[in-house]
C-alpha cells in the first residue's frame, strides 16, 4: 500500500485492529497530527461570518489543505479590534457574505477547470488508461478586497494560489490596492506583516478605514422663562391647596434675557479609502422666537425684553406683555380695570365693579357679589368668589379659586376650587374639586369632559345638576346672543314708535349696527357647533366621579337624564349603550 493510500485509510477509515497506532510509520503519525479538526460551534457573534457547508471557500479550503497539508480553517471576522460601529456591522454583513460567496464560487469554478489529455479511440478502449491524466492548472495567489457602501472601510481576503501559483507577496498585496484605488487609511503595519504570516489564506482583514463625514449640529434656542406653564395644584396632607403658590404669572425686567442662541456648526467633510471627499452637511440655524415688546442683542444671539412685564410664549414667540399692578382693592380709587397685558391684584375685587384683562388675572383677596371679572388668560382667586346671582366669571383658559357661590362662571379650560354652592358652571374642560370639602351642592355644573368631585348634592337632597359632555360655552353663548338680538329688536320697535328726530335716527343706527354684529356672532357660533358636531359623536359624552352622590342629584348626558333617588357612594356616571350608567 502506498503512503497515500495509508494516509487516507487512517483518516476516513480507521480500524484499529487492522492498523494498530504502533504500526504507523512516523511520517504518517506526524502528518495525521497537523491536520487541524473542524472548529466547535461558536456563540453567536456579530463580527463574524457564517459559512455553511456548501459554501465554495471550504472546496478551496479543501484544495490548497491537498497540495500544501495541514491549513488552518477559514477565519472570516469583519472587526477584531472593535473599532466598527455596530449598525455597520449588521449593514454590511450581508453585503459582505453575498461578494465573498460569489467571488468563492467564481475561483472554485477556475480551479476546477483542469484539461485533459487527447487519446486515441484504441488507448481509450485500453483497461489500462480508462482515465486520462490531468495537466495542473496554474493560479498565482489573489488579494481579495470589499468596500462598505460608503467606501469608508476596505476588508481583504487573500486566495491562495492553485498548483504552481505563486505565493502572496507584499508587492502582490500593493499592486492589487492600486488596481482597486485603495489608498487612504491603510493599515500598512498590518499589510507588511500578513504577507508573511503563516495563517495569511483565508483570512479576514480590516486593511483600511477611511475619514467618516460629520455633519454640523444644528442651532438651537435656550429659553429662561418656560415655553408652557404648568397649571396643576398640589394638595397638601391636609387636603388645603395654596392658591398664592400657583407662580403663573413669570416677571421680566426691562433689558433682562429671555432666551438665547446656540448657533449651528459647519460640517466636517470625511474621505473614502478610494481617496474621495466626503461632503459634509452644515447645520441648519433657528431663528429666535422675536415678538411683542422683545427685541434682539446686537451680536443677534440673544432675546432680551424692551418692557418690564410677564413673559408668556404663544404662537411660535416670546412675548412681554406688561403687568399691571393694584396695591390694595378695586374700588373708586381705582375705578373699572380694563388692560392689555396682565393685573396682579393685591386685595380685593369689590361689589359693582370691573376687571377685564387680555391676560391673567390674579386677585390676591376675594371677588365679591355684583362684580364682573373676566381674564383672557388664567383667572386665580386666592380666597374664593362671592357672588349673588349677577356676579359673572369667564376666562380664556383656566380658573383656580378658593370656593364659588352664587356667580356665573365661564372657562374656556379647566376649573379647580374646593367648593361650588349655588353656582352656574360652564366648562369646556374638566371641573374639579378634590382639595378641601370638594363638593357641589345646588346649582348646575356643565363639563365638557369630566366632574371630579368628592361630593355631588347634599343629605337634605337640594337640586344639584350635573351636565356632560357638548359645547358648554359655545351653547350657552349663542343662547346669550339670540336673547340679546330679541331685546335689540323690542328696542328697535319701540325706537320706530317715536316721533322722528335727529337723537332718534341716531339710535336706531346704534341698534342696527349692534343687531348686524349679534347677528354676525351668531352665525360664527352656529358653524362652530355645526363643524364640532361630528367630533362630539365619536366622544363618550363624558364622566362623572365622586366619593358620594347624594339623592336629588340629576344628571344629563346629551338627551338621556337620570335623578338620583337614593344615596351612591363611589359612584361613576358614564354614557354606555346610549343610557346612563352608574359604576
Amino acid at each position: 500500500m502506498s503512503f497515500k493510500d495509508k494516509l487516507s485509510s487512517f483518516l476516513f477509515h480507521p480500524k484499529k485492529e487492522e492498523l494498530p497506532e504502533e504500526a504507523l510509520p512516523e511520517e504518517l503519525e506526524r502528518t495525521a497530527q497537523e491536520i487541524p479538526e473542524a472548529p466547535a460551534a461558536a456563540p453567536d457573534d456579530p463580527t463574524r461570518l457564517e459559512i455553511p457547508s456548501d459554501h465554495p471557500i471550504r472546496q478551496l479550503h479543501e484544495l490548497r489543505q491537498k497540495e500544501s497539508g495541514a491549513l488552518p480553517y477559514p477565519h472570516l471576522c469583519m472587526d477584531e479590534d472593535g473599532v466598527l460601529p455596530p449598525e455597520l456591522l449588521e449593514k454590511e454583513k450581508n453585503r459582505l457574505q453575498s461578494s465573498l460567496k460569489s467571488v468563492c464560487g467564481t475561483r472554485w469554478k477556475a480551479a476546477k477547470g483542469r484539461t485533459r489529455g487527447k487519446h486515441s479511440k484504441k488507448k481509450a478502449e485500453s483497461e489500462a488508461a480508462a482515465e486520462a491524466p490531468e495537466e495542473q492548472l496554474i493560479m498565482d495567489a489573489r488579494p481579495w478586497f470589499h468596500l462598505s457602501s460608503d467606501k469608508i472601510y476596505a476588508w481583504m481576503l487573500i486566495f491562495p494560489p492553485v498548483g504552481a501559483g505563486a505565493e502572496v507577496s507584499r508587492d502582490m498585496i500593493y499592486q492589487a490596492l492600486a488596481a482597486q484605488n485603495i489608498s487612504f487609511g491603510l493599515n500598512t503595519a498590518l499589510l507588511d506583516r500578513v504577507a508573511h504570516d503563516r495563517d495569511r489564506y483565508f483570512n479576514l482583514y480590516l486593511v483600511a478605514i477611511g475619514k467618516p463625514a460629520f455633519d454640523g449640529r444644528n442651532g438651537n434656542i435656550v429659553d429662561n422663562f418656560p415655553r408652557e406653564i404648568q397649571r396643576v395644584l398640589e394638595v397638601n396632607e391636609f387636603g388645603q391647596v395654596d392658591y398664592t403658590a400657583l407662580n403663573l404669572i413669570c416677571n421680566v425686567e426691562e433689558g433682562q434675557e429671555i432666551c438665547h442662541l446656540i448657533r449651528p456648526t459647519e460640517g466636517e467633510p470625511g474621505r473614502t479609502v478610494t481617496n474621495q471627499e466626503v461632503p459634509a452637511k452644515s447645520g441648519k440655524s433657528v431663528p429666535l422666537p422675536k415678538g411683542r415688546n422683545t427685541e434682539i442683542s446686537e451680536d443677534g444671539d440673544t432675546l432680551i425684553a424692551s418692557m418690564p412685564g410677564h413673559v408668556e410664549f404663544a404662537g411660535s414667540t416670546f412675548q412681554v406683555k406688561p403687568v399691571l399692578d393694584i396695591d390694595g382693592d378695586v374700588d373708586f380709587s381705582t375705578g373699572k380695570i380694563k388692560f392689555v397685558g396682565d393685573v396682579n391684584i393685591k386685595g380685593d375685587v369689590l361689589s359693582g365693579f370691573t376687571v377685564k384683562a387680555m391676560g391673567n388675572i390674579y386677585v390676591g383677596g376675594v371677588v365679591e357679589a355684583g362684580s364682573t371679572v373676566e381674564a383672557g388668560g388664567d383667572l386665580t382667586v386666592v380666597k374664593g368668589i362671592l357672588g349673588d346671582g349677577t356676579t359673572v366669571i369667564r376666562a380664556g383658559r383656566c380658573i383656580f379659586a378658593k370656593y364659588i357661590e352664587n356667580a356665573t362662571i365661564f372657562v374656556r379650560e379647566n376649573l379647580q376650587t374646593d367648593c361650588i354652592v349655588n353656582g352656574r358652571i360652564y366648562c369646556d374642560g374638566e371641573v374639579i374639586l378634590r382639595s378641601g370639602r370638594g363638593s357641589i351642592i345646588g346649582g348646575r355644573v356643565w363639563a365638557a369632559k369630566r366632574v371630579n368631585a368628592s361630593a355631588v348634592g347634599a343629605k337634605s337632597e337640594v337640586k344639584t345638576s350635573i351636565a356632560l359632555g357638548g359645547m358648554p360655552c359655545a351653547t350657552l353663548e349663542k343662547d346669550l346672543v339670540r336673547k340679546k338680538l330679541v331685546s335689540l329688536a323690542a328696542e328697535l320697535e319701540r325706537l320706530e314708535a317715536q316721533l322722528d328726530s335727529p337723537a332718534k335716527a341716531s339710535l336706531m343706527g346704534k341698534v342696527r349696527m349692534k343687531m348686524s354684529m349679534s347677528e354676525l356672532r351668531l352665525k360664527q357660533l352656529e358653524e362652530e357647533l355645526d363643524s364640532a358636531r361630528e367630533d362630539l359623536k365619536d366622544q363618550d359624552g363624558g364622566r362623572m366621579e365622586c366619593g358620594v352622590a347624594y339623592a336629588g342629584t340629576e344628571i344629563n348626558m346629551g338627551d338621556e337624564f337620570l335623578r338620583l333617588r337614593q344615596e351612591t357612594h363611589q359612584c361613576v356616571a358614564k354614557l354606555l349603550c346610549g343610557e346612563i350608567v352608574l359604576m
